[in-house]
């Protein structure tokens, strides 16, 4: 059975990692997200990988060995105390690939305690469907969406667009 697993790649490798896990056949998730740098002479879309030195890969335990023999992956992700890898659940990765491929705004990622807010879910926009937490950072309201062994990722939302989960 597959599971999702995150392992640490050199800096500035993660690009080259993705294409070089795909050419072994190996489902992976790299979270990049565009945007758009200016310069004083012009405009550029830019990929932005969202968690540096990190890829997800799917593997089954017998591919595990695969990853780690490429040259630019050091390990996998292991919570404290334990010995294995970290899996991350289906469920979290579906909602962060869902939240990375839909949403306009920037996506930023925080390991800082979370306490737990409001359970909400989005009805409008482009991430109608996503299922969250209410949060409020800096005075702004955001949609945080937990990766357990992570931490989590969060966007600005508007209130209008979302409702909450009883």
């Amino acid at each position: 059975m597959k599971e999702w697993l995150a392992a640490y790649v050199r800096l500035y490798h993660e690009k080259k990692t993705r294409d070089n896990l795909k050419f072994l056949g190996i489902e992976c998730f790299l979270p990049l997200q565009e945007e758009v740098h200016q310069w004083s002479d012009r405009k550029k879309k830019v990929e932005r990988v969202v968690i540096s030195m990190m890829i997800f890969v799917h593997v089954a335990p017998e591919e595990r060995i695969k990853v780690l023999q490429l040259p630019a992956v050091s390990r996998y992700l292991v919570l404290r105390g334990e010995s294995t890898p970290a899996v991350i659940p289906e469920k979290e990765m579906q909602q962060f690939m869902f939240m990375l491929d839909n949403s306009d705004e920037t996506v930023e990622m925080s390991d800082a305690p979370l306490t737990p807010g409001q359970k909400i879910r989005v009805v409008k926009g482009p991430l109608r469907g996503l299922e969250g937490e209410l949060i409020t950072v800096n005075g702004k309201k955001k949609i945080a969406v937990r990766i357990d062994c992570l931490g989590y990722a969060t966007i600005n939302m508007t209130i209008g667009m979302i409702e909450v989960i009883n």
